[in-house]
């Protein structure tokens, strides 16, 4: 198969689909691969990498999407790429549709193959196309959150940390999946107060296992909420439903609660957040305030750390990706429940429930979407 790799567009997104090595994986398997000109450039990789890799450098996003059966990148397609994209074209990306009415209406019309890294499941229920970023995006969230926490960003001028005579800050984590652990290894690493908040009792035990006293675990059915938010320097919000809008767990009178000069990192964006005044921002302009309390929204965390992510990812998503290329979709799919789990629009028909639900589409079901 011919796969392509356009240069990401979405502001200050630097990672890109493929490392040269995944490259060369493809290429050995028989395909063709073409990558956008510099399309790896701010994530350290060249253009000599990929040719000696045997891809193929193409000038123009729009030959790459005239020309490919299977995109692959990395964020959501921008409008100018939706509109790039053609009936029976696989994509293949991170596409966070239940937060995307517009991009959800496009690729519907556009009549291609939407497959969502986000979605794809494992036997035991996880997420490992979406665990890598989400391991990135908790730690970044504790950096970035302390960051944010000093005077000059508009914060309380708390080090997260503490001092000698001064007492470290408060976080609070609230989820324990992926980006709550990873939070929490950087938070406890600068020896912050760490809360973290989860539904499940089995998992609050597993994060104690793995912290000890470094953290105080909350279930979620147990705790005043308002409390713990109110005495937080630091919240992380790193809540997920797959596939669905973020439930919103920190109300707007809840912030009226908050110290002058907390932080809120949402790093449930991507889903519409987890926090009722989250909106996404980038990495230009990360931050804002309301009721003096600053909120860092960038909706691709990741993406300020590309070098690393884009390995992290790779990692994840090429055995997918090669299977998809060897066996074509309809076989790729069929044959692997939690694979097909990450189909998301096919050929004009939501094929993700909680899409479906939050937009009033018609579900259809993604074994007998590929079936046609």
């Amino acid at each position: 198969m011919r796969i392509g790799v356009p240069k990401e567009i979405k502001p200050q997104e630097n990672r890109i689909g493929l490392t040269p090595e995944s490259v060369k994986t493809l290429v050995s398997e028989g395909h063709e691969v073409l990558v956008e000109n510099n399309g790896g450039f701010e994530a350290g990789f060249e253009n000599e990498q990929y040719t000696s890799a045997g891809a193929k450098i193409v000038d123009k996003a729009s030959d790459i999407f005239n020309d490919s059966e299977i995109i692959v990148k990395v964020k959501e397609p921008q409008k100018v790429e939706v509109d790039m994209i053609r009936e029976n074209q696989i994509v293949y990306t991170y596409f966070h549709l239940a937060a995307a009415k517009e991009l959800t209406q496009g690729l519907i019309k556009s009549k291609s193959i939407n497959i969502a890294y986000e979605t794809v499941t494992d036997n035991n229920g996880r997420l490992p196309l979406l665990a890598p970023m989400s391991a990135v995006a908790g730690r970044m969230s504790v950096q970035a959150g302390a960051h944010c926490l000093e005077k000059n960003q508009k914060g309380r001028g708390v080090l997260l940390g503490g001092a000698p005579g001064g007492e470290p800050a408060n976080v609070l984590i609230l989820g324990g999946g992926v980006v709550g652990e990873n939070a929490a290894i950087i938070a406890t690493g600068m020896k912050a107060k760490v809360h973290i908040v989860d539904k499940s009792e089995a998992r609050l035990k597993q994060l104690v296992e793995m912290f000890g006293d470094k953290i105080i675990p909350e279930h979620s059915d147990k705790i005043d909420l308002n409390k713990l938010v109110a005495e937080a320097d630091l919240v992380v919000g790193g809540v997920l439903i797959p596939g669905a809008e973020a439930p919103k767990l920190v109300t707007k009178d809840m912030l009226k609660l908050m110290k002058r000069g907390s932080v809120i990192v949402d790093v449930a964006i991507d889903q519409g957040g987890c926090v009722e005044t989250s909106k996404p921002t980038t990495h230009g302009d990360p931050t804002y305030i309301v009721d003096d309390v600053v909120h860092y929204c960038v909706a691709n965390m990741p993406g300020g750390v590309p070098r690393t992510s884009t390995f992290a990812l790779n990692e994840a998503t090429l055995p997918y990706l090669v299977k998809l290329a060897n066996k074509g979709y309809q076989k790729a799919l069929g044959e692997d429940k939690n694979f097909l789990a990450g189909l998301n629009v096919c050929k004009g028909h939501v094929t993700y429930k909680a899409v479906a639900d939050i937009f009033g589409h018609q579900y259809v079901d993604p074994g007998e979407a590929i079936k046609n």
